[in-house]
């Protein structure tokens, strides 16, 4: 099985639960309906990866995400994650009323920093993503239409979350394809206060 890491701990997480459509911003900027509740999907272990790939058969886009460990029941730990997407697929998909695991769920498209354990309020953290020296994404908590503790419970009615599993917490405006080369930084905050931050070159 794959796995993140959180201080000297190996975690494998059995799932990873993402959240689409959580920042009114990115819904805009995908032309979708804002929604009334929380839009859920699920990836498999197998979706684990460290590096970013690019594709040279489709277009893979990246999302930055702020990335729940759970344990417990709770929330244990963050780190900053991408949520890749062959957005040409999806989209196909979507306008065919499918579902998304084809453009969500491959192999390699969840990719993470590592796991900082969480000792500030959740409601002061952010995420900042930097592509080239050039900021991409940049929003938090306070802007999520869903928050993570309203989204733990949601989930909970329905499905069980192991200890180690992950919450992907939806991406901010500002997603784009993967370019082989490009440098990536993501950065994760509790309001100034850097929490992490961690660099990839895409491959």
């Amino acid at each position: 099985m794959n796995f993140v890491t959180f201080e000297s701990r190996c975690i494998y997480p059995s799932k990873i639960v993402c959240v689409g459509r959580n920042y009114a911003e990115h819904v805009a900027e995908l032309n979708n309906a804002i929604p009334d509740e929380p839009v859920l999907f699920v990836k498999p272990n197998s979706a684990i990866a460290d590096e970013l790939y690019a594709n040279d058969v489709s277009t893979i886009h990246y999302e930055g995400e702020i990335v729940c460990l759970i344990e417990r029941a709770k929330i244990v730990a963050l780190a900053f994650g991408f949520d890749l997407t062959k957005r040409d697929l999806q989209t196909g998909l979507k306008s065919k009323g499918l579902p998304w695991e084809r453009a969500k769920a491959f192999d390699r498209s969840a990719v993470f920093s590592g796991f900082v354990e969480l000792t500030v309020p959740m409601a002061s953290v952010r995420m900042e993503l930097w592509l080239n020296d050039g900021l991409v994404q940049s929003d938090g908590y306070e802007a999520m239409l869903f928050k993570p503790e309203f989204l733990l419970e949601d989930i909970s009615r329905f499905m069980t979350l192991a200890d180690g599993d992950l919450l992907m917490t939806g991406t901010p405006k500002g997603v784009g394809p993967l370019i082989r080369d490009d440098r990536f930084v993501g950065k994760l905050f509790s309001d100034d206060k850097l929490l992490l931050d961690q660099q990839w070159i895409v491959k």
